[in-house]
């Protein structure tokens, strides 16, 4: 039989968002999924990230704020306008079990894409993985709860230069997004890579050239789709 948790172990497994406004605590449970596709796009319901629609002084405890609260420092009771200023501007809290969990399995993401593109500039064969993780470990890198492991890549790959010698094989993909989508492009397009070119078109629209791992190509390309509905050109250079 699976055992159930105890009361205080149920208290603690909470993911929290947080914020301390005129000296009170405020505080919403959070789906820790859901959290972080709202960092990414914070036009998302609030309701899709709260497990319960209630402000909380100490969820934990179980104490709800009071509306007098509510009203005399975030100027409504709405509960769901309260928690946009919390999920905006507050500080998530994970539960270390999940935190764990996840930073696991970014990392063995980001080891496999590593592994698949990283070569030793002087011979130009690939590095064991065995090889890679342990130059991670020495580098002390610290895998980030809030960006795709995809977008961890490049800078992962400089701190481990000074231990052991490595490069990642590259592609240079051209890509142009019609002017609908073009103010929201450039930081989707520069964290995967090094733009090389960039050039704006008569219509409006964005001409660039940007150098990324090859073994984000697909990552690169559902990101592109995603903001514009799938309506881009691209063209692998090389």
């Amino acid at each position: 039989m699976r055992p159930t948790k105890t009361y205080d172990q149920e208290r603690l497994s909470l993911n929290l968002a947080k914020l301390k406004k005129g000296g009170e605590n405020f505080e919403i449970i959070i789906d820790p999924d859901k959290i972080l596709e709202y960092k990414k796009n914070k036009e998302m319901d609030p309701r899709e990230v709260m497990m319960y629609e209630k402000i909380f002084a100490d969820a934990k405890k179980g104490f709800e704020a009071s509306h007098d609260q509510l009203k005399a420092l975030f100027n409504t009771t709405d509960v769901l306008a309260v928690a946009k200023k919390i999920l905006d501007d507050g500080e998530i809290q994970f539960t270390q079990e999940y935190r764990e969990d996840k930073r696991k399995e970014k990392k063995n993401k980001i080891l496999d894409i590593i592994t698949r593109n990283a070569v030793d500039p002087k011979t130009g064969l690939p590095h064991p993985r065995n090889r890679i993780e342990a130059a991670m470990e020495e580098a002390r890198v610290k895998i980030d709860d809030f960006k795709e492991p995809g977008d961890q890549v490049n800078d992962i790959v400089s701190s481990l230069k000074p231990i052991i010698p490595i490069k990642l094989a590259t592609k240079e993909i051209q890509v142009k997004i019609p002017s609908l989508y073009a103010g929201k492009a450039y930081s989707v397009v520069d964290k995967f890579g090094k733009i090389k070119m960039d050039n704006w078109l008569s219509d409006g629209s964005w001409l660039c050239s940007v150098e990324i791992p090859a073994g984000i190509q697909n990552e690169f390309f559902d990101a592109l789709n995603k903001l514009t509905q799938g309506n881009i050109e691209t063209k692998i250079v090389r």
